[in-house]
């Protein structure tokens, strides 16, 4: 049976909703004469963190992803993939071989920002905005249910907060709450014969700040931008030269990581704005724009520190569960006060979007409880009744235990509807997961080590989210 439970951390919830207050998995009471004195700052430590963690990640992702150096990207620009990712650490967590994606990252403090888009012509093409606390702005996602995969020309503008002017005719206004946001423009790709097509529609792409797409040199009406505020482009998984950004903010201290989430607050404010969140904060003396200044209880704040590295990697009680499978619904890309899962989608899924975009459902273990290993024979039965629910596609991708292609290139393979994966005579489908080439037609390859497969599911429909549908389990032969 699926598992959906929404009660996060419902004691603390409880508490919080009686004090008229909303904050993650705190509401932590007053120490009692009992308690050590320092308790306090473990739990506020710990609840800190996990609250800042979608921002401060965002951050670091930014900073590695915008500039001039190979890999990078000026603000206010794309960066196009034109090639199906490389075998390696380098990609971000769980590259997609069904998509090119182009990405880049806006500030939209100054001026209002406009990406335009082009029709694609019945080409499936996934675009979203992400702002600074990791909630989806904008997305195309209400367009699937009219025009199956494609999207319609089309002009949006971002702007940031207090901006105030006109703007041209026929572009769509959607107001972010955070100066820096992340756009993500995925297309549809089929293989290396399709690349020149998928190339012509990413050119066709534009992202301009309003002056420039204008052709005038007006200004916005706000203040003008903070001279710490200067930002970056990219994917957010991806691995620079320290590492992926997960792994960049997991090595910070607590001085590190206070310290970023205090000079990026206030040109990024909590949305939803949570006055309890902040006097957290306060307490332990970080202040918005200002530098650090933590309790003197190093045990406390290591231990606080260690409990949030821990919650912000556990998996919430309310993802979507079924046969070995994860995934999330309802929630996911709109978080409101949830704080723990949006810093799990954070850390997991980076740049996930709404369960209208895409759902990605995650299996380690086969349906004995055993991790999936490639030296084995796996399949995966798709009863007819119970293929993956789409308006677009779906497939399903083998990655090493941490997310990255195997490094044989069989492995670079999805199967999925879009790939003439075959039914039975019932209708119904299955997919063999190995190594090694089988009989099967529907063979996905697999590293030979510990693995786990990742299904997608593009423009998903309600049933994949709204608990009536589950992935079937992954049987080994």
């Amino acid at each position: 049976m699926i598992k959906n439970r929404r009660a996060v951390f419902t004691n603390y919830w409880t508490c919080a909703s009686l004090a008229g207050l909303a904050f993650l998995a705190g509401c932590a009471s007053t120490p009692s004469t009992t308690q050590k004195s320092t308790g306090w700052i473990k739990d506020e430590v710990a609840d800190s963190y996990v609250f800042g963690y979608p921002l401060v990640l965002m951050g670091v992702a930014r900073d590695a992803a915008v500039g001039t150096e190979p890999g990078q990207a000026p603000l206010n620009t794309l960066r196009h993939a034109q090639a199906l990712p490389p075998i390696g650490a380098a990609n971000p967590m769980q590259p997609s071989l069904d998509t090119l994606d182009s990405t880049g990252w806006l500030d939209v403090g100054s001026e209002p920002v406009i990406l335009a888009l082009p029709d694609s012509r019945g080409r499936y093409v996934d675009a979203r905005v992400l702002d600074m606390w990791t909630n989806v702005v904008w997305s195309t996602a209400d367009q699937f249910a009219t025009r199956a995969n494609g999207i319609k020309a089309q002009a949006i503008a971002f702007v940031g907060p207090g901006w105030q002017g006109d703007l041209p005719k026929n572009v769509k206004r959607v107001d972010v709450p955070t100066r820096n946001a992340w756009v993500s423009v995925r297309v549809q790709s089929n293989g290396t014969r399709d690349l020149t097509a998928v190339r012509k529609l990413q050119r066709a792409i534009r992202v301009a700040p309003l002056s420039v797409y204008a052709g005038s040199t007006r200004s916005a009406s706000i203040a003008p931008p903070r001279s710490n505020a200067d930002a970056p482009t990219g994917a957010i998984g991806a691995a620079g030269a320290s590492g992926r950004p997960a792994a960049q903010v997991a090595a910070l201290d607590a001085n590190g990581f206070f310290n970023r989430l205090a000079q990026a607050l206030p040109d990024n404010p909590p949305t939803p704005a949570d006055p309890h969140a902040l006097k957290f904060l306060s307490d332990l003396g970080v202040t918005p724009g200002q530098p650090v200044k933590l309790p003197g209880a190093s045990d406390a704040i290591a231990a606080g520190l260690a409990d949030g590295h821990e919650r912000v990697v556990t998996p919430p009680s309310n993802l979507l569960t079924g046969n070995g499978w994860s995934w999330f619904g309802d929630g996911v890309g709109s978080y409101g006060p949830d704080y723990a899962l949006r810093a799990y989608a954070a850390f997991a899924q980076p740049g996930i979007g709404t369960k209208d975009d895409e759902v990605r459902a995650v299996v380690t273990q086969d349906s004995d409880g055993h991790a999936l290993n490639g030296a084995n024979r796996y399949v995966i039965h798709f009863a007819p009744n119970q293929l993956p629910p789409v308006r677009g596609f779906w497939s399903i991708t083998a990655y090493t235990k941490d997310g990255a292609l195997g490094e044989s290139a069989p492995a670079r393979i999805a199967v999925g509807d879009r790939t003439g994966a075959r039914r039975n005579r019932d209708g119904s489908l299955d997919v063999t997961v190995s190594s090694t080439r089988g009989k099967s037609g529907n063979w996905l390859p697999a590293p030979r080590a510990d693995l786990q497969l990742v299904l997608r599911l593009y423009a998903p429909k309600p049933q994949a989210t709204d608990g009536t549908w589950q992935p079937p389990a992954v049987v080994r032969q």
